[in-house]
């Protein structure tokens, strides 16, 4: 075999393997990533598209998924310290274990968010996009936000 495609086995291997050990919040994880890689192809090819690419407003896009992923530590970190008072707490008995409520509800509603941006760039590219999918997306993203308000 050719190296490249070992070492493409290899990622591809490792990433499930990662996604796996961390269960459906692994593959949330994952879905997260793949979505923000779409987002940035999909954004430059309309900006080069639309003769309109700009460095400047690429970095902003990188500074903002970045502090996308600052927000998911921080709901990582909110959810070990919930579960850490709650599960740990003398004398606080709750009739369920907690384990990670921040955290799926943040990556979901990223998720649709990206999910959203990519429709709109594919939209603005000249693909036909069906309304039940505009809906769908929406539906989720206002789910998620509902969740987060109720916190």
């Amino acid at each position: 075999m050719q190296s490249e495609t070992i070492e493409k086995m290899a990622g591809v291997g490792a990433v499930s393997l990662w996604a796996a050990f961390h269960g459906w919040l692994g593959w949330l994880a994952i879905l997260y990533v793949v979505c923000m890689m779409l987002d940035c192809i999909t954004g430059t090819a309309l900006a080069i598209k639309n003769k309109v690419w700009s460095s400047c407003k690429a970095r902003q896009g990188l500074w903002h998924k970045g502090g996308c992923i600052i927000m998911i530590c921080v709901g990582i970190l909110m959810d070990i310290l919930m579960g850490l008072l709650v599960n740990h707490v003398p004398g606080l008995e709750l009739p369920m274990h907690y384990d990670m409520l921040i955290t799926p509800v943040l990556l979901t509603w990223y998720i649709t968010t990206e999910l959203g941006s990519i429709l709109e760039n594919a939209t603005a590219m000249g693909a036909p996009v069906p309304s039940a999918l505009k809906n769908i997306l929406e539906t989720v993203h206002d789910a998620a936000d509902k969740d987060e308000k109720k916190q």
